[in-house]
C-alpha cells in the first residue's frame, strides 16, 4: 500500500463515510497485526522479548550497556512455595484484604503475619528489576526512525506543503515504518496497563493511549500523514530525553539524570505548549481551510488533537510543580517515578 501513496479502498479524492469506515478497518487491523507481532513491550513473565530481533537487542545492545553503565539489580527474596497462596496469587488478588487472608490462614496452617510477608515478597518478586527497566527504556527504534524520516522533508518548514496535493499525497517508506512502530508502540502500552504499575494519571494515561491510537490511524487512513509525522515528532522530541534520564537513573547517575531531567522539562514545556498548539494545531484548524473544505475527518482529527492539548497542560502542571521543588527546596522526584 505505501509503495504507490494511494489508498487501496476508498477512491480518491471521494472520501464517502462508507469508504472511509471499510478503510479505517482495513488499515487499522492489518497496522495492528504487524505492530503487534514487531514491537511490543512483554507482559509473559518468563520472556523479556517477543522475537528474535528483540531478543538479539536486548541481549547484544541494551544488558551490555547496562552493565557497563553500573546498573544493579536489588536482591530480592524470594518468596516460598505455597501452592495454595500462589494459586490465590495468580486467579483472584496480589493483594488479599483482611478477610481473605483469614480465609487463607485456615487454608494453609499459616499465620497472618506469615501470608501477609508472604504476599510482600511474592509481589517483589514480580516486580521488574533495574535491568529489566533499563533495557525498556533503551528501546529507541522509533525515536531513531524520527531523526531520520521526518527533518528532510518539507512540510517540517512549510506547515502549508502538509495540505498542498491533498488527498493524492505519496506516503514515503520511512514514514509507513514510522507510522508501524508507533502505532505498535502505543498498542502495546494500551495492552499493558492491567500488568504495569499503576501511577498517578493512570486514567490519563489511559485516555492519551486511546486518544492516540485513534489519531494514528485515522490520520493515516485519511492520508494526514504529513500532518500526523509532524504530531509524532513533536511528542517524540521530549520522550527520547525522558527515556534516557530513565536509564541513568536505574545507572545511578544523578547529577546526569537530573541535568536530563531539567532538558526533558524545557523540551516537553517548549513543544507541548507551545510547538504544538501554536503551530501543529493551527495547521490543521486553520491553514487546512484553504485546499479543503471541512468534512468529518477535520473535525475528528481536531477533536483528539484538543483532548491531547489538554493532557499536555496537565502534565506540564506535574512537570512544573516538580521542578519548583527541585529549585527551592532542592529535591527532585522523577517525572517517570512520581505519575
Amino acid at each position: 500500500m505505501y509503495d504507490t501513496g494511494y489508498c487501496t479502498v476508498c477512491t480518491w479524492p471521494g472520501l464517502l463515510p462508507s469508504d472511509l469506515c471499510r478503510c479505517f478497518v482495513a488499515v487499522y487491523l492489518h497496522q495492528v497485526f504487524i505492530s503487534r507481532i514487531s514491537y511490543i513491550r512483554p507482559v509473559v513473565e518468563q520472556s523479556t522479548v517477543n522475537n528474535s530481533i528483540l531478543r538479539a537487542e536486548y541481549q547484544l545492545v541494551a544488558l551490555p550497556l547496562s552493565r557497563c553503565l553500573g546498573v544493579k539489580d536489588r536482591i530480592r527474596i524470594r518468596a516460598p512455595s505455597v501452592p495454595k497462596l500462589e494459586a490465590f496469587y495468580k486467579q483472584h488478588n496480589r493483594q488479599p484484604s483482611q478477610s481473605e487472608v483469614v480465609a487463607l490462614v485456615k487454608q494453609c496452617g499459616l499465620s497472618q503475619r506469615k501470608i501477609q510477608t508472604w504476599f510482600r515478597h511474592r509481589r517483589n518478586q514480580d516486580r521488574p528489576s533495574n535491568s529489566k527497566k533499563f533495557c525498556e527504556a533503551s528501546a529507541c527504534d522509533r525515536f531513531m526512525l524520527m531523526f531520520v524520516s521526518v527533518p528532510q522533508t518539507p512540510w517540517l518548514w512549510d506547515h502549508r506543503e502538509c495540505w498542498r496535493g491533498y488527498p493524492k499525497q505519496p506516503v514515503a517508506q520511512e514514514h509507513y515504518w514510522y507510522y508501524i512502530l508507533e502505532l505498535g508502540f502505543y498498542w502495546s502500552l494500551l495492552l499493558c496497563v492491567s500488568v504495569d504499575v499503576k501511577r498517578k494519571d493512570f486514567k490519563e494515561q489511559i485516555i492519551h493511549h486511546i486518544a492516540t491510537i485513534f489519531l494514528i490511524g485515522f490520520s493515516y487512513c485519511a492520508n494526514y500523514v504529513r500532518v500526523g509525522t509532524l504530531v509524532m515528532l513533536v511528542h517524540d522530541s521530549s520522550d527520547f530525553l525522558l527515556e534516557s534520564a530513565k536509564m541513568f537513573n536505574y545507572a545511578g547517575w544523578r547529577k546526569t539524570c537530573d541535568t536530563l531531567f531539567v532538558i526533558f522539562s524545557l523540551v516537553f514545556l517548549v513543544t507541548r505548549l507551545v510547538v504544538f498548539p501554536g503551530r501543529v494545531i493551527h495547521t490543521t484548524l486553520v491553514v487546512s481551510m484553504d485546499f479543503f473544505q471541512p468534512f468529518f475527518g477535520y473535525y475528528f482529527f481536531n477533536a483528539l488533537l484538543l483532548v491531547l492539548q489538554a493532557l499536555h497542560i496537565f502534565w506540564a502542571y506535574l512537570i512544573l510543580r516538580m521542578v519548583y521543588k527541585f529549585v527551592f527546596l532542592g529535591k527532585l522526584i522523577m517525572y517517570f517515578n512520581l505519575i
